[in-house]
């Protein structure tokens, strides 16, 4: 009913704008990990279900509401990818000239010659531009529109440090293991989320700290700790021994108490949206966004008993290079931003509160099942010939 549908927005807007008053960011104690937000950007909420047990949302039944109706959308498309200049034209022209909407485009998009032609530079100068590290567009953005492949989605999670806009994401990559949308039927399907009540599932992450150690005489004061890096990470920490040929020698702890010493080429600390990334291909088992855990993957390791583990998602991890290790690691964040640790760093990893709400075509499960057969081939065998009563004799 419409006044059922009126009253969801109204919780919806009341929680968000609790979120902001108190900003939740507090690490919770359980196991489970931190209670993620339930809003996500300025103007979207999850659907509150009335029969959940003490305010506890089933993953299944997560869906998409808005507080207000959307107004501004991001369109983030792969740089350098003549194949999708068509695709991202014929989007943002039907934002614009139909939807009404107030499309966000960063500059190095804008940049490639291709895009300015005469009947979309008309287009262009309604756009408002924006640049990656400069520019905050946190609070800005309703909802986000990727174009392209896994990397693209990973890049959107990237802009947004703490609540991330829903990300609809298209596949016109070349795996798309994270983009389930087709680009064929695009403008009913865009307009199906402006109209809200879609299906999401929150895609856990880890939020990184790079603690860097060092030591400056200034006046005869000591000065001790610099954090390099703090911020949130969608698939994957990678600890890996870098241009150096010796092994990599790193301590891994957990909630304080030392558990291994990782010796071999690294280690991968993953999200479950990151284990069917790197990690898989590191030996590590495929889970599903919805399940809350860690995933510690060793790479290539110089231990035949060293299996990848699960851990609990409300647990907090450092790895600090080892004592006796022979040559500096390097870290990378979802492909990205890679530095070196030195003697003295520490990384720290715990489970964000701020998941990406990703949109789903059709629901959480079915549509990782289908990324796992189209995109990875899973369980993918010649079936076995049938036996006939006459074979069985013999």
């Amino acid at each position: 009913m419409w006044y059922q549908a009126h009253f969801a927005q109204l919780a919806c807007y009341i929680i968000h704008e609790i979120d902001l008053w108190f900003g939740i960011t507090v690490r919770t104690q359980s196991l489970h990990g931190p209670i993620p937000v339930t809003t996500f950007g300025p103007k979207a909420c999850m659907l509150q279900n009335p029969h959940a047990v003490m305010h506890i949302q089933d993953p299944a039944s997560q869906r998409l509401t808005w507080n207000k109706p959307p107004k501004s959308v991001l369109v983030i498309k792969k740089i350098r990818d003549a194949s999708l200049l068509q695709p991202f034209k014929e989007l943002c022209i039907f934002l614009t000239e139909v939807k009404n909407m107030i499309v966000y485009v960063e500059k190095k998009v804008l940049e490639d010659p291709a895009i300015s032609d005469e009947n979309f530079g008309a287009i262009t100068k309604k756009f408002c531009v924006f640049r990656e590290d400069l520019d905050d567009i946190s609070n800005r953005v309703d909802f986000i529109i990727c174009l392209g492949g896994d990397g693209t989605l990973l890049y959107a999670s990237s802009l947004f440090q703490e609540s991330v806009p829903p990300v609809m994401a298209f596949h016109l990559g070349s795996l798309g293991f994270l983009t389930p949308f087709k680009f064929d039927t695009y403008q009913s399907q865009v307009t199906q989320i402006i109209e809200g009540n879609a299906a999401i599932v929150l895609r856990s992450r880890l939020k990184v700290r790079v603690l860097k150690e060092t030591w400056e005489k200034k006046a005869r004061v000591d000065e001790k700790g610099l954090i390099l890096t703090n911020g949130d990470v969608l698939n994957e920490v990678v600890v890996d021994r870098g241009p150096s040929s010796y092994l990599s020698n790193v301590d891994l702890f957990l909630d304080g108490h030392l558990i291994t010493t990782v010796q071999g080429d690294g280690v991968i600390v993953s999200t479950p949206t990151g284990s069917t990334a790197y990690a898989v291909a590191a030996g590590a088992s495929m889970i599903h966004p919805n399940v809350p855990a860690i995933m510690i993957t060793p790479i290539c390791p110089h231990s035949l008993s060293f299996r990848p583990i699960v851990v609990p998602a409300g647990v907090e991890l450092k790895i600090m290079l080892s004592r006796d290790a022979r040559n500096t690691a390097w870290v990378s964040f979802d492909g990205r931003k890679r530095q070196e640790i030195c003697h003295g760093d520490s990384i720290t990893i715990t489970t964000s509160c701020f998941p990406l709400p990703s949109i789903c075509f059709r629901d959480p499960v079915n549509d990782w099942f289908e990324s796992l057969a189209e995109c990875l081939h899973w369980n993918v065998r010649k079936k076995q010939n049938y036996l006939s009563s006459e074979d069985e004799e013999f």
